[in-house]
């Protein structure tokens, strides 16, 4: 066999060998990249979770606070 056809034929081998070799490695690396991106979107779902019990926390305190307000103008009304 000639000796361009066995550098033709280790040379496709080589090439096969390489794609195959990078399209594992940007199979890993888009898996660990997906990965990332859900951890990333489970710390905003559970930020935007505690924002709205703030939210609803905050304005709990503000009916109370009227409430103990009220309480206390009727008291020094009604002394």
């Amino acid at each position: 066999m000639p000796s361009e056809v066995i550098v033709g034929i280790l040379s496709l081998i080589g090439t096969l060998a390489g794609s195959y070799g990078g399209i594992r490695l940007m199979i890993y690396r888009i898996e660990q990249l997906e990965q990332k991106v859900e951890k990333h979107n489970q710390v905003i779902e559970r930020t935007y979770r505690l924002e709205e019990a703030t939210a609803v926390q905050a304005e709990q305190i503000r009916v109370i606070n009227h409430r103990i307000e009220d309480l206390e103008r009727h008291e020094e009304a009604h002394g």
